[in-house]
């Protein structure tokens, strides 16, 4: 195609058409409007420029054009109305010079004020449309980057996660029944590992002797988010209290851990992090749905991240060594509130000594948890992208997790879960506990009230008042372990009976393991009877050797209206063995476990609610500067 231009009076005054430009002739096709923009080529009358007067081809009559031209004098492209040349050089049917008279002097006069106006604002449409396109342009373009970028981060992010097995022991518990919502709690079971495996680790943790020995779980908490996700309750379990572990095989070695009776942050050595689950469930009768584990650095890290949170003690505090007590964190902070992160934070999470106690420490770590949560909610984290980002890259090398949350999009669903519950609808905890009678440096679960806590975790209940009363009716049926193994005819099912319903301060009632067999065989389980070893336990239980006798196990429970998850499996029995706990001092049938009440958590609890922002640690005298 020729290229036309339009040329005023001298041959120097050639003004170019776009196309000699460079510019895109798509811009001015039919359809999309007339050289001028203004939509004459298609035939159609266009925008017009205030003070035209519109004509039916879409041009005005404004100063400095006569009236109805038909010519589109001023503008690059002449109108093909006519019989117009292709290239626009003059009305075909006039024969006329294009450089007459007569043409000129119309051409001169539209060089006048009102013409170079008309010209600038048709000048002035093409710009925009054209700054456009190379926006629209610039704009996919930068699309594409980002999300290339994303995706890379994304697997970058997806990359850093470690992650291992649920669990490790087999405990029979199945996830709770949903709510009329459909919606089900969530527990986590958090981990502290002291592992010094990693130099850094060995740097922040003290000894080297130990750098290659076996990692313990000196911090395990709990935290059950309510099937609304309206609450928030945590419960810590000290490092030191002796509990059933079941048996557990490490998955990566293939070795198998017997059953045993050991302090719980033995667990960690004994197969992993699912090995720590399945005590917790073998413990609470609580289905855990995930798990996560974190070391010293990752501590510190994640500190970081966050940017520190307020902490408080009562006192001077120095946790350093003392005469015949070696060891101590090295925390040292004036009386008062305080700004800790890094590793200052992690000395706040391991004091011990000048805490007094684990109870102490475990305390102290809740103080923490309130303050750095009410940190991240005033910090506006999710809306933040930056802040996200930071905390993201902290978050995955920093945790090791179980492996259905192993990705970025499931542990960021999770978050978003947690997110929403209010600061005064959390609740801190630590499991009522007493002093071991067989070792005095370490703690047993205080019954009933440690039972009550785990009670109001299967129910969903809230360990805060705030939420009103139907709070403690708002979610599913408590978790009830289902067996795979069909149940044998009651006349085939061999129980023993054993009496413990003695402890310490009370005798055990006499003949209660033969009262409760008698029971049992009045029900067809004609093969029920009597052992006379002692056996004295807070709580009834049923055990079972092997999970050919789940099945029949349950069905023993059922019968006597025992819960099903006081049905455990256990390598200490030979058949399906039925211990009569303190719980069941009289009568034939198990008895109803009164319903617990929103905020019914026992003092014994030592409960911190979230939205408490003045709690301060006391300081035990020695570690007093």
């Amino acid at each position: 195609m020729r290229q036309s231009s339009v040329r005023r009076e001298g041959a120097d005054e050639h003004i170019p058409h776009p196309r000699e430009l460079g510019w895109d002739d798509s811009l001015y096709e039919k359809g999309t409007g007339g050289a001028d923009g203004t939509g004459a080529e298609s035939g159609t009358a266009g925008p017009q420029d205030p003070g035209d007067e519109g004509t039916p081809d879409g041009h005005g009559a404004g100063p400095g054009n006569s009236a109805g031209n038909s010519t589109g004098t001023g503008t690059p492209e002449t109108h093909r109305e006519g019989g117009a040349a292709p290239d626009g050089e003059g009305p075909a049917e006039s024969g006329q010079d294009p450089d007459t008279q007569a043409t000129r002097t119309q051409r001169k006069a539209g060089r006048g004020k009102g013409g170079r106006a008309t010209a600038s604002r048709r000048r002035a449409r093409r710009g925009p449309w054209r700054i456009l396109r190379w926006v629209a342009a610039g704009l996919a373009l930068l699309l594409l980057g980002t999300a290339g970028a994303g995706y890379l981060y994304y697997r970058h992010l997806n990359g850093n996660i470690r992650s291992g097995d649920r669990s490790n022991g087999s405990t029979g518990l199945a996830r709770p029944d949903a709510n009329a919502a459909g919606q089900t709690p969530v527990n986590i079971l958090l981990i502290g590992s002291d592992s010094r495996a990693k130099a850094e680790n060995v740097k922040l943790g003290g000894s080297r002797d130990t750098a290659g020995n076996p990692p313990l779980a000196d911090v395990q908490m709990l935290v059950h988010v309510s099937a609304d996700r309206k609450n928030a309750s945590v419960v810590s379990i000290p490092r030191d209290t002796r509990v059933d572990i079941p048996e557990c095989k490490d998955t990566k070695t293939g070795k198998v851990y017997p059953a045993t009776n050991a302090i719980i942050n033995e667990t960690l050595m004994r197969g992993g992090a699912g090995c720590t689950l399945s005590t917790w469930e073998k413990l609470t009768g609580v289905y855990i749905d995930h798990w996560m584990t974190i070391d010293f650095s990752g501590v510190v890290s994640m500190a970081d991240a966050i940017g520190g949170v307020e902490v408080c003690v009562e006192n001077n505090v120095w946790d350093r060594p003392l005469p015949g007590v070696p060891g101590g964190s090295g925390l040292k902070l004036t009386a008062g509130s305080h700004h800790v992160q890094g590793e200052q934070a992690l000395q706040w999470l391991r004091t011990r000594h000048a805490f007094e106690s684990d109870l102490g420490r475990a305390r102290a770590q809740h103080m923490y948890m309130n303050s750095m949560i009410r940190e991240l909610k005033s910090q506006n984290v999710f809306t933040d992208t930056m802040r996200l980002t930071g905390l993201a890259e902290a978050a995955t090398k920093s945790l090791e997790v179980s492996e259905e949350i192993g990705t970025v999009k499931k542990l960021y669903d999770l978050a978003m879960q947690l997110k929403s519950v209010p600061t005064n609808r959390i609740t801190m905890t630590t499991m009522p506990s007493d002093e071991d009678p067989e070792n005095r440096n370490h703690l047993v679960p205080k019954e009933p009230d440690a039972d009550k806590v785990w009670t109001m975790l299967r129910e969903d209940v809230a360990f805060d008042a705030n939420g009103g009363k139907a709070d403690a009716r708002k979610s599913g049926k408590p978790a009830q372990p289902v067996s795979k193994d069909p149940a044998a005819a009651p006349a085939e099912i061999g129980v023993i009976v054993r009496n413990g319903t003695g402890s310490e301060q009370r005798s055990a009632v006499p003949r209660r393991a033969a009262d409760i067999a008698q029971q049992l065989n009045g029900k067809g389980y004609t093969l029920a009877q009597a052992d006379s070893t002692p056996s004295p336990q807070e709580k009834t239980t049923i055990a079972f050797p092997s999970a050919d006798l789940e099945g029949d196990a349950q069905a023993v429970a059922k019968s006597l209206g025992i819960p099903l998850t006081s049905v455990q499996k256990s390598t200490d029995v030979s058949g399906v063995t039925l211990v009569v706990g303190a719980d069941w001092r009289d009568g034939l049938s198990y008895p109803k476990e009164s319903k617990p009440e929103a905020g019914g958590v026992p003092e014994s609890a030592d409960a911190i609610n979230g939205s408490k922002k003045d709690a301060c640690m006391p300081v035990y005298a020695p570690y007093r500067f």
